[in-house]
């Protein structure tokens, strides 16, 4: 009897293996592989956005990263203009991470982002409003590097702090601007007028 139990188990135990549950091990290296991504999304924040290190891209974004806007897709150099743009025009910007979760290679991020414009954008001086927005960013991470990103944010909300804050701005422009093409239309209609009489003239003459 003892030989034939020996006998089964020692037949079936490569099915009792093949049934077992994954090792802790498996298990536990996902979860760090997850933490990693994670890190590699706050580098992002802190690095870039608040501390403006931006010579750390090339160690967070690939070469082949590509940011899937709403209407177009850019590529890592267009990516990291825009957020210099971005770091120029509010200096003091500071990213603050809501919560992040991860999942395979995906990391989600909840995001809010406050600054300040106190430096000229081209041809535009700075305004001194401040920007609060609230976004989220969710980014695909493989072998350590930033290889997809999907960003939503309230562009219309950010619009509305804008014009709140410049309302006063804006008027005093829309004014000068009335007053400039008053000025023009009474220049052009003194110089139709002038080219008529002269007309006129002309024509008595003849």
């Amino acid at each position: 009897m003892k030989r034939a139990m020996a006998f089964v188990l020692l037949v079936c135990a490569p099915g009792f293996a093949a049934a077992a549950p994954a090792p802790a091990r498996s298990v536990a290296t996902a979860v760090s592989q997850q933490e990693q991504n994670k890190a590699v999304a706050r580098r992002v924040f802190d690095e870039i956005f608040n501390r403006g290190r931006f010579e750390v891209a090339g160690e967070i974004y690939a070469k082949d990263f590509v940011n899937h806007g709403m209407h177009r897709d850019v590529g890592p150099a267009e990516d990291q203009a825009a957020q210099r743009f971005e770091k120029h025009a509010c200096p003091d910007l500071k990213m603050t991470v809501g919560s992040m979760a991860a999942e395979g290679d995906m990391v989600s991020v909840l995001w809010i982002a406050r600054g300040t414009n106190t430096a000229a954008t081209g041809w535009l001086p700075p305004t001194g409003a401040k920007i609060e927005v609230r976004g989220i960013t969710i980014w695909r991470i493989a072998d350590g590097k930033i290889r997809e990103e999907w960003t939503a944010f309230d562009q219309l909300g950010v619009l509305r702090q804008l014009v709140a804050q410049l309302k006063w701005q804006l008027i005093g422009l829309f004014c000068a601007v009335l007053f400039l093409l008053w000025i023009a239309y009474r220049l052009i209609g003194k110089l139709f007028n002038r080219r008529s009489s002269l007309a006129a003239a002309r024509h008595s003459r003849g």
